[in-house]
């Protein structure tokens, strides 16, 4: 008889802790979804302001260019760049004093103001009514998931931390730092480098006063913006690679020989990806592929670093 009601017990015994991990699992839920939505009509009270930021690359290429045109007539005189950088005001018209190719620098990552300069116009344009007000409900929505992070990775490790042991949590912590860190600078490689590079492209390629013939890039806001969303995350997404591979050795399911073994296939694999997710020119292709390079030797020695400590613990349990 008491044989009967055994499987009975049991399944009352582990129904409480299921329901309780179900509760707290509700509550979780409840918190990333409380922290999106004010994080959603933050970001689009902000919307203007955010659009204008991204618009920000196309400023500094716009720029650019017209400052090459301008200073394609003295270019027999003072050098090529000498004259974008004396138009662009970066470089005084006297030998000396300041300015250079850094003052460029410092104006395509947004720590130098950039001159107004003539013949400069930047337009995008919507077709639809409602277009730029839904190109602002996405950019809202990406500002949200992308400033409600760290609550939503807090709730995640919070809900998968009791199931770990103490190594465990100690080895997982790590990732949840370099994870954001990694993808941010590579962020910051498109919005800084990249997308300037591109646009500065895209603005070349128009044709104007050619036997009155136009072709003027207008770009449309919903275009420009899933544009920029594309590359933030395909490069934010890439320079993931060290937590993934780190992740996979810690788990066993890689090794740093294998890594080094596989170097060629993952170079030739990394150089298709990135003629996959960036624009098709040469050089934002080589601006992604190598930093995912680098990456990639930095997480072989990640994966070295592991099996090292793991050939000391084995060590001292056998001392032991």
């Amino acid at each position: 008889m008491t044989d009967a009601h055994e499987p009975d017990d049991e399944i009352e015994a582990s129904r409480a802790p299921l329901l309780d991990h179900l509760v707290e699992l509700r509550q979780r839920l409840i918190r990333s979804l409380v922290a999106v939505v004010l994080s959603f009509i933050i970001c689009f009270a902000f919307a203007d302001v955010l659009y204008g930021l991204l618009l920000r690359p196309y400023e500094a290429a716009a720029g650019i260019l017209a400052a090459q045109k301008a200073a394609t007539a003295s270019a027999t005189q003072t050098g090529f760049w000498d004259g974008v950088l004396q138009a662009l005001h970066l470089k005084p018209s006297t030998a000396n004093g300041g300015g250079g190719p850094f003052d460029l620098l410092l104006v395509l990552m947004g720590l130098k103001e950039l001159p107004p300069v003539q013949g400069q116009e930047l337009k995008l344009i919507y077709t639809a009514p409602l277009e730029f007000f839904f190109t602002k409900l996405k950019l809202a929505g990406f500002g949200a998931v992308v400033l409600s992070f760290p609550v939503l990775a807090s709730q995640v490790y919070g809900f998968v931390a009791p199931g770990l042991y103490k190594r465990e949590r100690r080895a997982f912590l790590p990732f949840l730092v370099a994870s954001p860190v990694l993808f941010t600078l590579g962020g910051a490689l498109v919005y800084f480098f990249i997308f300037p590079f591109v646009l500065w492209f895209s603005l070349s390629q128009q044709i104007t006063g050619a036997g009155g013939i136009t072709v003027e890039l207008l770009p449309k806001v919903s275009d420009y913006l899933t544009l920029v969303t594309t590359l933030l995350m395909a490069f934010g997404l890439c320079f993931q690679l060290p937590v993934v591979l780190t992740l996979l050795g810690l788990a066993g399911m890689v090794s740093s020989t294998a890594l080094r073994e596989f170097r060629r296939y993952a170079i030739v694999a990394i150089f298709v990806v990135a003629a996959i997710v960036t624009p098709p020119d040469p050089i934002s292709q080589l601006m992604l592929a190598l930093p995912i390079i680098l990456l990639y030797e930095v997480s072989i020695w990640c994966v070295r670093v592991i099996e090292f400590r793991r050939r000391r613990e084995v060590d001292e349990d056998a001392i032991a």
